[in-house]
């Protein structure tokens, strides 16, 4: 980083005075004024009456300067003042002030322009004709939660399958003197930094767990979410800004390989739904073979076990309902 660059700006809360009463001193000054000027005319001693008559006149020629320190803040919003290229202070309170008329506000941000298009029609082709209108330029900065609605980015996840997410990303100013002098433009600055944060934090886990029990994007999105929301701030801070929220809103796998994985989802669905079918029938044979042993309901040697096994298996495990066969002879 350049060594010459100044990042240590700081928010500096200023209390100007009054701008009712600045605005009522001037315009009173302004009557004043003509009242005076009109009576210079009807007083006797001429000196006396000269110097009110300049006074007068040098009040109307040049008392607009004093409605040129004048500001409005709205709620919610904040004014940002330099003095001759110098951090002055932030005006953070609402309401109607007088600051030093040499103050400038500034803002970070670019002009805004609406923009319109008309399509034109001439022979066989179309053209777009783009037309702007007045530009307008914003003094303030806004200390209110804004929202952030990332697009959807193709990332590559920890096993290297490409996946689609988006996130949503609630922040908010609270430092205006960092927002507006160590970063260009605040708002964009947000947007590039979500957008890096998601892909270093999705790149750390897969998109599901399969085998290793670990985290992943769709089994802990919460988790996911607060290390980058996490993540995000650290990026920020030099902006002055507070994330308040980043979420995921979208999951999903990329185009191309979607049939693929969900072939393999349903394959997991269906060897764990086995697992769990094979597991209850060991249980239950198991329970079985021992009420029948703790009852004397029949003693079976080996052979017998293991039909019955082998048959109370097929039952419990089978796709389809079994087809009981009714056996009148002995099994040898």
């Amino acid at each position: 980083m350049n060594q010459n660059v100044n990042l240590s700006y700081t928010e500096h809360e200023i209390r100007p005075v009054n701008g009712w009463l600045s605005l009522i001193l001037a315009t009173g000054g302004y009557a004043l004024s003509f009242i005076l000027f009109a009576l210079s005319f009807v007083i006797r001693w001429s000196g006396f009456a000269n110097l009110i008559r300049v006074a007068s006149v040098l009040y109307i020629l040049f008392g607009w300067f004093f409605f040129l320190g004048l500001k409005t803040v709205r709620p919610n919003e904040a004014l940002v003042l330099t003095l001759f290229g110098k951090y002055y202070g932030t005006i953070k309170k609402e309401g109607f002030y007088r600051v030093n008329p040499f103050c400038t506000a500034v803002y970070p941000g670019k002009n805004i322009s609406s923009v319109t298009t008309e399509t034109v029609s001439s022979g066989s082709t179309n053209a777009t004709q783009v037309s702007a209108s007045t530009s307008s330029f914003r003094k303030t900065v806004s200390l209110k939660a804004q929202v952030l609605d990332n697009n959807k980015q193709k990332i590559n996840d920890e096993r290297g399958n490409p996946i689609e997410v988006g996130i949503v990303v609630t922040w908010q100013v609270v430092d205006t003197a960092k927002a507006v002098f160590n970063v260009d433009n605040y708002p964009q600055f947000v947007e590039v930094q979500a957008d890096s944060a998601l892909r270093d934090v999705v790149r750390c886990y897969p998109y599901d767990d399969y085998e290793d029990h670990t985290i992943s994007l769709r089994g802990e999105s919460s988790e996911v979410s607060q290390r980058i929301e996490e993540e995000l701030q650290k990026r920020v801070e030099l902006a002055g800004i507070k994330i308040l929220d980043a979420r995921i809103t979208h999951l999903a796998y990329a185009p191309e390989i979607a049939s693929a994985m969900l072939q393999r989802q349903q394959a997991e669905a269906v060897i764990e739904a086995r697992q769990k079918i094979v597991d209850g029938a060991v249980g239950m044979v198991e329970m079985a073979l021992r009420k029948l042993s703790e009852n004397n309901v029949v003693e079976l040697d080996d052979e017998r076990r293991a039909q019955m096994v082998s048959n109370l298996l097929v039952v419990l495990c089978g796709n389809k309902d079994a087809q009981p066969i009714v056996n009148s002879g002995s099994i040898y």
